[in-house]
């Protein structure tokens, strides 16, 4: 390959990297394994080139979907212990002046709630649902990647389709009744007060805590409202109301430093799931800001 023509494909896909990560991003629930993946696309690339290549965008993202799930299933392979659930790290920014790349990733965001549901499905349901409806990838390339047919693949979409569509992922979106639910929520812990604490949570709300969390104490699911009361009944002393990333959720700060954010899913004015994160690098990605009380 001459210089010239290493140049060219280096320029060009830099034109489809944001793409690419939003595609390992939604397949992961990890920015930074998402990156790995985008990384690993481009070593492929830069040894296969592209003379007979006639989408790129389209080799390129069957390349991606390919790595990724060779990731999950790798990750599922290991996993054996519930510490080993992985939380996806939230891609939510109040910043008008975030990067193009994280533009891409927010035009058409998926939250954080549809990112865990995508999680409970198998690697290559995942794949088919992200890469077709997500993504408008035709089910003849979805079917090349998971080794399947047409009709196959398009089965497996099907199939973690009626998953998502099962499980209520469309969050409230009204920021003041937000804050005012979870302020509430957070006096009812604070005062043991575990009739309020029922009465503010759905009654399957889950409580989820990322591995982080779970080897400070929290177990790392729970499940009903009266269980995730329990829980919360009489804690959450040290804890602040909080903007993160523009929503209103908690903190416990440490140290000078924020240990553990929750963060909080609202439909219907009831707390769906508490998503209790403690993984320093995820923290340094969020936007916080503690709110007066």
């Amino acid at each position: 390959m001459s210089v010239d023509d290493a140049e060219w494909l280096a320029w060009r896909f830099q034109q489809d990297r944001a793409h690419l990560r939003a595609v390992a991003y939604r397949m992961l629930g990890s920015l930074s394994e998402a990156d790995d993946a985008v990384q690993e696309t481009w070593l492929r690339l830069s040894r296969s080139g592209a003379d007979e290549v006639e989408n790129l965008t389209g080799w390129l993202t069957t390349v991606t979907g390919r790595v990724c799930l060779d990731m999950l299933r790798s990750r599922t392979a290991r996993r054996e212990e519930p510490l080993d659930l992985h939380l996806p790290d939230p891609v939510v920014s109040s910043d008008a002046g975030a990067d193009p790349e994280q533009q891409a990733l927010l035009a058409d965001a998926v939250g954080l709630a549809l990112q865990v549901v995508l999680q409970e499905l198998a690697p290559a349901e995942r794949l088919a649902f992200v890469l077709h409806d997500i993504f408008a990838v035709p089910f003849d390339q979805i079917a090349a990647i998971v080794d399947r047919s047409p009709n196959a693949a398009r089965l497996l979409a099907s199939r973690a389709r009626r998953r998502v569509q099962g499980a209520d992922t469309t969050p409230d979106t009204d920021l003041a009744r937000r804050r005012e639910v979870v302020q509430a929520f957070l006096a009812a812990s604070r005062n043991g007060d575990l009739g309020a604490l029922v009465a503010a949570l759905d009654p399957d709300v889950v409580l989820r805590a990322d591995p982080t969390v779970v080897r400070i104490g929290a177990e790392a699911e729970v499940r009903g409202a009266p269980a995730v009361a329990g829980f919360f009944s009489g804690r959450a002393r040290a804890a602040r109301l909080a903007l993160i990333n523009g929503v209103a959720g908690l903190v416990w700060a440490a140290g000078g430093r924020p240990r553990v954010v929750f963060s909080f899913t609202l439909t219907g004015g009831k707390i769906t799931a508490i998503d209790l994160l403690g993984d320093p690098a995820v923290l340094g990605q969020l936007d916080l800001v503690t709110l007066p009380e």
